[in-house]
């Protein structure tokens, strides 16, 4: 699913203009983008958290060189689903592959 595919559902769901739908996904991207930029973490209870992940500094090789070049530590942005979420997917995945194996 792509956005365009999610502004499309969410705005036959409920109605609201698939504008509006789009202005306000851009406003929740743009607003954890930032909050994840300053280095705080955002939590949404039953979805997940995006939160900052420090990676440690490593020796890595240029391929081409052949050379050993150090890597600094970094921050990277990353996803954490909620438990509630993991639960549904599976059972829900779980149920599809059933399905289908039956067919």
């Amino acid at each position: 699913m792509r956005k365009a595919d999610l502004v499309s559902v969410i705005s036959e769901k409920t109605g609201v203009p698939k504008v509006d739908v789009l202005v306000s996904l851009e406003s929740f991207f743009k607003e954890v983008k930032e909050t994840l930029s300053e280095g705080e973490n955002v939590y949404i209870r039953g979805f997940g958290s995006f939160i900052v992940k420090k990676r440690a500094k490593k020796i890595g090789r240029h391929i081409k060189k052949n050379i050993a070049i150090e890597i600094p530590e970094h921050f990277i942005p990353a996803f954490k689903p909620a438990k509630v979420f993991v639960e549904q997917v599976k059972a829900n995945v779980d149920a599809n592959k059933l399905k289908d194996e039956a067919e």
